[in-house]
């Protein structure tokens, strides 16, 4: 970090107005960790298994391989009705809608670790796990940093009415669960459920870029960290990610457990994913290389 870089964090910190936060996010965030200390108290086995399979629809199904790989990098293709149905399965996070989702992502990349970067822990750990949504850009972003960022994304119509009301599935979902499973599963379902995954995404941002290995020199702060591969599905390979953002595959090594990719795999063997984008380690020149060869293959 050079010492320019150093001291724009360190004015951007300072002109923060802790004042004016986003209050509204923060009410429902300290709601949602209270109401999860209380599932503790409504354990069934019920309310387990609905939190378990939820985690992995919303995490790998719906952040990990449809607002990640799928919409924000593009590592993929599938039928139109399978990438609405693994966005709209995104919204089962409450990370908010697609548009903002991959505006924000798309700027990362585009600052990662830099003045620009939302969510850099050189503005401190803390920052870059919560604070950049408390009192930071958060979701929102104005519309030309929308139409800049993501005109692909914002063209959709599908898009631009669930970025309006990304919680409409969630809400319809917990009321099922309330109706058919009461309090327990409730609690479990949605809130239990969605704290750890918030806080696992979160892990991404924070931890990720302060911890673990790193393969690739990548000119940013980005680790790979197998712990939070196995909270986020695959997303903690981070440093193999931002030495190659579109590749759809991010566990490069077979001991790096990359359980969306395996999703995509497993798409693709149903015939429903295409144009898969991925890198292969070279053994003639000792590096890692995105193979044209490969992907074209797996167009068939």
């Amino acid at each position: 970090m050079t010492s320019e870089e150093r001291s724009e964090n360190t004015r951007v910190r300072l002109q923060t107005d802790w004042t004016k936060g986003n209050w509204g996010t923060g009410i429902f965030l300290v709601c949602a960790h209270l109401a999860a200390i209380a599932a503790l108290f409504f354990w069934s086995w019920p309310a387990v298994i609905t939190a378990i399979v939820l985690y992995w629809v919303g995490g790998s199904l719906g952040i990990g391989m449809g607002y990640h790989r799928l919409l924000t990098h593009r590592g993929y293709k599938v039928p139109k009705i399978v990438e609405y149905f693994l966005v709209t399965c995104g919204t089962m996070a409450l990370e908010g809608g697609p548009i903002q989702w991959v505006v924000t992502h798309r700027i990362h990349h585009a600052h990662t670790d830099r003045p620009g970067d939302p969510h850099t822990p050189r503005d401190g750990g803390w920052w870059a796990h919560i604070g950049w949504i408390l009192w930071g850009t958060a979701q929102n972003h104005t519309p030309a940093t929308i139409a800049h960022y993501a005109p692909d994304v914002m063209n959709d119509p599908y898009y631009r009415w669930l970025s309006r009301r990304y919680y409409v599935p969630l809400l319809v979902v917990g009321v099922l669960l309330f109706i058919f499973g009461g309090w327990s599963v409730l609690l479990w379902g949605v809130f239990l459920r969605l704290t750890l995954a918030l806080h696992s995404t979160w892990l991404v941002n924070s931890a990720t870029h302060l911890w673990g290995r790193t393969r690739f020199e990548t000119g940013d702060d980005s680790r790979n960290s197998w712990w939070v591969a196995l909270l986020t599905f695959g997303e903690g390979w981070h440093n193999n990610h931002h030495a190659y953002p579109t590749s759809a595959q991010h566990g490069l090594r077979w001991y790096e457990i990359d359980l969306n990719w395996l999703g995509i795999r497993a798409l693709q063997f149903l015939g429903l994913a295409h144009g898969v984008k991925r890198v292969r380690f070279n053994r003639v020149s000792s590096a890692w290389q995105p193979v044209a060869a490969r992907v074209k293959s797996e167009h068939r």
